[in-house]
């Protein structure tokens, strides 16, 4: 049978003495308790695990310091905020190809026909939830389509401006013309399947990130599908991280994006004076030890 929890609540101060117990060196206990009270001790504590030398006692190795700790927690802060970037530009770019190659194959409301849908279900569950979003949305064009037409949404290019990545990724899923959701993918030079399998991915890495959640050495439950037959750069196993659930292959797939999208980013550059600047230890992101020989890191 499970006991009550009967741990008091501890003063900011009483925190950074605990630490200092358990072996942590706080050079500045103010700066200390400033962290503590901003960011929450039981935040801060995921980021000071790899620095345990036991578990159950919550000992910390010799020379751990709440500044490498704190040093982490900003990495992947900033970590976050960059991959959200690259997201950003791939959910904008996807949502474009998927109206404009729907509508042009079927129709301004293709998506108003569930005879192009793979799932009946699935299909209804997607116009519910996006009407939903229709009717929640204050944007201009919105209102412009309610006051002067009798459809229950907008045409496709405009709604798909209102779709997060996660409803975008299964408006694709469902989608039945093979040849529509195939000159999707083509774009990114990609399998129709793989595209999809990403796009699931994304979705989640995306709302990791937008709930402020630890990200630099996550275990991912949704794992992106390794592509088998292009893009050419990808087809080597050295280009892919195997059985991994870690950031690697999540990076990767948005460098390979980011290529295509913004031919003059700079964002493969940032992100590693991020991990120089900071310096992490990449194997914990599951990069693999020949990683920086990787043609799409050079």
């Amino acid at each position: 049978m499970a006991s009550s929890f009967t741990k008091p609540p501890k003063i900011w101060s009483d925190q950074v003495a605990l630490l200092e117990t358990r072996g942590m060196v706080i050079e500045d206990r103010k700066q200390a308790e400033f962290y503590l009270q901003h960011l929450n001790y039981y935040r801060l504590c995921a980021y000071w695990l790899p620095f345990e030398a036991n578990h159950s006692t919550h000992t910390f190795r010799p020379g751990t310091t709440f500044d490498a700790v704190l040093n982490l927690y900003i990495f992947d802060r900033q970590l976050r905020l960059h991959v959200l970037d690259a997201i950003e530009r791939v959910e904008v770019s996807v949502r474009s190809n998927w109206a404009y190659h729907f509508s042009h194959a079927h129709g301004a409301h293709a998506h108003l026909n569930n005879a192009w849908a793979r799932n009946q279900k699935w299909w209804q569950q997607n116009v519910n939830k996006l009407t939903d979003e229709v009717q929640r949305s204050d944007e201009i064009f919105i209102r412009h389509h309610r006051t002067n037409y009798c459809e229950q949404l907008p045409p496709l290019w405009a709604v798909c401006e209102i779709m997060s990545l996660g409803l975008l990724s299964r408006w694709y899923g469902n989608l039945k013309p093979m040849h529509v959701r195939r000159n999707i993918a083509k774009t990114y030079d990609l399998d129709e399947a793989v595209l999809g399998s990403w796009l699931h991915h994304l979705s989640f890495v995306r709302n990791t990130c937008a709930h402020h959640n630890r990200l630099w050495n996550r275990d991912f439950t949704v794992t992106p599908q390794a592509p088998r037959h292009k893009p050419k750069r990808f087809v080597s196993r050295s280009k892919w991280a195997h059985n991994s659930r870690k950031l690697y292959n999540t990076l990767v797939i948005l460098l390979h994006f980011m290529d295509i999208v913004a031919p003059k980013h700079q964002w493969r550059k940032s992100l590693l004076s991020l991990i120089s600047e900071h310096g992490i230890d990449v194997s914990v992101m599951g990069f693999p030890d020949d990683w920086k020989s990787q043609s799409i890191w050079t």
